[in-house]
């Protein structure tokens, strides 16, 4: 359960449960799958074999992806959340590598395993979904080798993992339209973080912060995609609601390099993604 904050009179604040998702935190007990496959454990030596001297990942700094920012979220959210991010970081880190600019991709395929997987194992275990930790891992090895084809081979095998696990969660949700929205308002608030991250004195001072945003940007819209029709069918006007908040979002980021003062400041895009959440009401 989240807590949100209800203003009541002029000074006084309560805090009150809201529910975040369509169904209780409580999972119920699955038998547990808790060894990578033998595919898995094949392409890490395959990556690590072209492994050459690869460039050292870019500094930056990372917002609180994993921990905090979801600890709250309903498993099944949570879970959802963090494979969605994981997506938008190799999002952004293609555009990079379809540029030849490997060293400056690297970040973006470190982090899920880093600052990600580690807080979604428990979820993993919980709604028996095979642990990707090595398809993460062999994924950025490839990175390090600069080698395109191992790169092509392990993205692969790791969208097929992470296609499984989320066709997995969702078909334990009765609404799967309102939870793909829910998961999508939640990566843009992530986004939201991850942009004012970026913004230092009016310009964008963390490029990887700003590539962090603009991927979970386009995640979230690829994801909506996935039940505009749905959406749509629910609700006219409220599905092109969501589609115009989302152009807004997307428009803040005119490439993957960031321009020198930022589109927008990070009150705006906050604001863009009120616009969002304002309308998820009429998908319950």
């Amino acid at each position: 359960m989240k807590k949100r904050k209800i203003w009541a009179g002029l000074s006084t604040a309560v805090l009150v449960a809201a529910p975040v998702a369509s169904q209780a935190a409580t999972v119920p007990s699955y038998p547990q799958t808790t060894v990578e496959t033998k595919a898995d454990q094949q392409l890490l030596k395959l990556a690590q074999a072209h492994q050459g001297h690869g460039a050292a990942p870019a500094a930056g700094g990372e917002g609180d992806e994993g921990g905090a920012a979801g600890e709250n979220l309903a498993p099944q959210l949570h879970l959802y959340r963090g494979i969605e991010m994981i997506r938008g970081h190799l999002i952004v880190g293609n555009e990079l590598i379809e540029a030849g600019r490997w060293a400056d991709a690297l970040p973006h395929f470190l982090h899920p395993e880093e600052e990600i997987y580690a807080s979604l194992r428990n979820d993993l275990k919980a709604f028996n979904i095979a642990p990707f930790q090595a398809a993460l891992k062999s994924l950025s090895q490839t990175l390090k080798a600069k080698n395109k084809d191992a790169y092509t081979r392990a993205r692969a095998a790791l969208d097929e993992r992470l296609a499984a696990a989320e066709t997995a969660v969702r078909a334990k949700e009765a609404n799967g339209t309102y939870f793909t929205l829910e998961t999508a308002l939640e990566v843009l608030q992530q986004a939201a973080d991850e942009y004012a991250e970026a913004i230092e004195k009016n310009r964008i001072a963390n490029v990887v912060e700003y590539q962090d945003a603009r991927g979970f940007v386009f995640e979230a819209d690829r994801l909506v995609g996935t039940v505009m029709q749905d959406a749509s069918g629910k609700n006219a006007d409220a599905a092109k609601a969501l589609k115009a908040s989302l152009d807004e979002l997307k428009a803040i980021f005119p490439a993957v390099t960031p321009p020198k003062q930022p589109v927008k400041d990070a009150s705006d895009f906050l604001s863009t993604v009120a616009k969002f959440e304002l309308q998820l009401g009429n998908f319950r």
